[in-house]
């Protein structure tokens, strides 16, 4: 596997298995430029791998593994083509492309007046919706500027949670187009519910 992007394995995906290892400090790494000829994202984007644990902000951080990052399509697919399908993890594990410098966490200050959205998906579904979900934030297909986030996937049982971060809550024009976007570009019918959850009533369920 070449390290050219700092792609980074999964951390163990054994229940059993701490979160102890060194992890990269991403605060620390010098900035990632797109390559000679390759086609540079608006945004730099940090893909991370986490397992379901405690919510008390700490911990969950620790919990949160860094896997790679990319700032051009290339690097993307460089990254991408190393990740195990979402189908082939256990449950309760997490994956999370944000965009450099927001931290996948409610408390991070570009989530901390935002929201999601969420969609609950079959398995047999969930591979190609991740895929597509990814490449429109990259692609800038949802058309909200600097409100996106990040993406989230939640493998459960017996479906799993795909999400759409945004920064602000109150947005209703952003968070409304946020939602057609994720309609159309994964063909859901309207009967497919959707429910979008500011992260402040999350906060409000924290333990101190």
């Amino acid at each position: 596997m070449s390290n050219k992007y700092e792609i980074k394995p999964y951390a163990s995906d054994s229940d059993d298995s701490g979160d102890e290892d060194a992890d990269i400090d991403v605060d620390k790494l010098e900035p990632l430029e797109a390559g000679p000829g390759e086609h540079k994202l608006q945004y730099t984007y940090c893909l991370w791998f986490g397992k379901k644990g405690s919510h008390r902000a700490a911990e969950y951080d620790k919990s949160l593994h860094f896997v790679g990052r990319c700032a051009s399509v290339e690097q993307w697919w460089s990254l991408y083509c190393h990740l195990i399908k979402p189908t082939s993890l256990k449950p309760y594990r997490r994956l999370h492309l944000f965009k450099s410098g927001i931290k996948p966490m409610w408390e991070d200050p570009s989530n901390s007046k935002g929201g999601k959205w969420v969609i609950r998906l079959k398995k047999s579904k969930i591979d190609r919706a991740w895929e597509n979900v990814c490449m429109a934030m990259l692609g800038e297909q949802f058309l909200v500027g600097s409100e996106i986030c990040g993406v989230v996937l939640c493998t459960q049982y017996p479906e799993d949670v795909l999400s759409v971060w945004n920064r602000t809550a109150t947005d209703t024009v952003s968070t409304n187009r946020i939602r057609d976007t994720l309609r159309r570009i994964l063909n859901l019918p309207q009967s497919q519910h959707i429910e979008y959850k500011p992260h402040g009533d999350s906060l409000k369920f924290v333990p101190a």
